[in-house]
């Protein structure tokens, strides 16, 4: 019998929208994640990244592995706005993705819209 806690990568399976964001983290499906988080078609995970990190191609592994069921990515990339590197733009488009970066608040409130929508919709949101 293992002794201890285990400690799972943080997954809700499932599509939800952002209920509140800030003090570094995210509220949603009546949860509250601390941390930045990627919302994908199939579910929501934690996701290593913080503000001012490199955004390079690997950070966004897991968006390009389901880029079949993804048209837009929003990418709230903090409090203000940074532009995407170009490798990273043209991978996303050669999978197919529509790319837009924006900052944190703005990029939920995106995201909230476009689910709503049901639209082919997902985001990487840097905690702020």
């Amino acid at each position: 019998m293992p002794s201890g806690i285990e400690m799972k990568a943080a997954h809700f399976p499932g599509r939800a929208p952002i209920d509140a964001y800030g003090n570094g983290g995210f509220r949603f499906a009546d949860m509250s994640h601390r941390g930045s988080i990627l919302l994908l078609p199939s579910g929501i995970y934690a996701w290593e990244a913080e503000e001012g990190d490199p955004l390079g191609v690997e950070r966004f592994r897991r968006v390009i592995d389901e880029a079949r069921d993804i048209e837009v990515l929003l990418v709230g990339t903090g409090k203000d706005l940074r532009r995407l590197p170009l490798p990273l733009k043209d991978v996303l488009k050669g999978s197919g993705i529509s790319s837009d970066p924006m900052s944190t608040g703005a990029a939920v409130r995106t995201y909230n819209v476009m689910l709503a929508e049901s639209r082919a919709v997902a985001a990487a949101l840097i905690a702020v």
